[in-house]
This record gives structure tokens, C-alpha cells and sequence, in this order.
């Protein structure tokens, strides 16, 4: 749990979290959608490891070019299976990514303008390195079934390879003793959109802001 502090002229800041699947992105997408400032660790990440990103110099240096694409962006593929199999080459990129993008996402939390801003994290609690940023924590839960099959639909990796990336993350009960608020998103994106506006009044009104709910047309909701 996460305690409240002073916060000055900033923003309510809320860490997003969830285990692959659960459904972090729908739910940041709806809490945009209804006025919240989102920055999404993950949209850093894989601008710093695009082509011309700022860490690929230093990935290639600590790896070498076999992690490299012919267009000069991080080979995702082979990064995995190699962070998977082997902890101290994970720790390597994670010292090399994690500074840079603790650094552009403090920058886009200083700049945030709306009536709060949520800070998407996968591995917030595993990682533990940007709780002392946060207000409240929020996690996004579903059951682990529902988990593999979303990730099976959206990519090409198997149930072997998704079943391997949730054991290398906390399980749901360790997540969700964690949380401050929880937002259970195993049914539609109907229900998942009402508990994104209860979740968005009562943190504006943390925030000593107005909440505004906008309509959803065209949404289909």
C-alpha cells in the first residue's frame, strides 16, 4: 500500500499495474478517454529501443549486434528468450532501460496538466523502483485463464511461452495484496468502463478536482 503525500502543484499520481493479459492498456485507454494524463512505461521502453533510440548504443555494446535488427531497433524475440533463460543478462538491460525511463517518464509527470496522471507499470511491485512516485496504486486483475488466452490471441507465442513470462511475475494474490484499488476486468469492456469512472471520480475528487465524464460515443459501450 502506497501512502499519500504532500503533493504540492503536482498531480494525483496513480501507478497502473497488472500481470500480461490482464488488461493494463484497455484500462489506461478508458481512464484517458474520461480526462486522465497517462504515461505508459512500456510506449518509453520501446521508443528507447527503436531504431535511433537513445539505448540501443549501450544495448549493443552490453549484448552485442545478434540483438540488434538490420534497421538498428532491439530484437525483441531474441531479448526475451535470452532474459528468460538467463537472470543476469534480464539485470544487464534492466540497469541499462530502467534509469532512462524512470528519467522521461519523471519528465512527463512533471509536465502533466489533467486532473491526475497514471503511471503504467507491468512489473511495478516486482521492481518496486517507482513506488515512492505514487499516490495510490491500481491494479488491473482478471483470472489466469482468461490471461493466456488474450496473450495467445494478440501474439504468436504459445501457452508454454505465456504460462513462462506470469511465472516470472508476481502471482495475482501478491499483486492484489499490494494494491490500494483494484479493477477486476474479467467480464466486457462495458463493465471494465464502469469501474474506470468510479476509479476516475474518486480520483479526481483525491486529486481536489472536478470530475468531467465525457460521452462515449461511438464506443459502442
Amino acid at each position: 500500500m502506497v501512502e499519500s503525500r504532500p503533493r504540492g502543484e503536482r498531480p494525483l499520481v496513480v501507478g497502473l499495474t497488472g500481470g500480461i493479459g490482464s488488461g493494463k492498456t484497455a484500462a489506461a485507454d478508458e481512464l484517458a478517454r474520461l480526462g486522465a494524463v497517462i504515461v505508459d512505461t512500456d510506449e518509453i521502453s520501446r521508443a528507447l529501443t527503436a531504431a535511433g533510440g537513445a539505448a540501443m548504443e549501450e544495448v549493443a555494446r552490453a549484448f552485442g549486434r545478434e540483438f540488434v535488427t538490420p534497421e538498428g531497433a532491439l530484437d525483441r524475440a531474441a531479448m526475451r528468450a535470452l532474459a528468460f533463460r538467463d537472470a543476469a543478462a534480464r539485470s544487464r538491460l534492466e540497469g541499462i532501460l530502467h534509469p532512462a525511463i524512470r528519467q522521461a517518464s519523471d519528465r512527463a509527470l512533471e509536465a502533466a496538466d489533467g486532473p491526475y496522471a497514471v503511471l503504467v507499470i507491468p512489473l511495478l511491485f516486482e521492481t518496486r523502483g517507482s513506488l515512492d512516485r505514487l499516490d495510490r496504486t491500481l491494479v488491473v486483475d482478471c483470472p489466469e485463464g482468461l490471461q493466456v488466452a488474450r496473450v495467445m490471441s494478440r501474439s504468436k507465442l504459445d501457452e508454454r511461452e505465456v504460462r513462462a513470462i506470469l511465472a516470472a511475475q508476481w502471482p495475482r494474490w501478491r499483486r492484489l495484496q499490494m494494491a490500494d484499488d483494484v479493477i477486476w476486468n474479467g467480464a466486457d469492456l462495458a463493465h471494465l468502463a464502469r469501474q474506470c469512472e468510479m476509479r476516475h471520480r474518486a480520483y479526481c475528487e483525491t486529486g481536489r478536482a472536478s470530475p468531467t465524464i465525457p460521452p462515449k460515443s461511438g464506443r459502442g459501450r
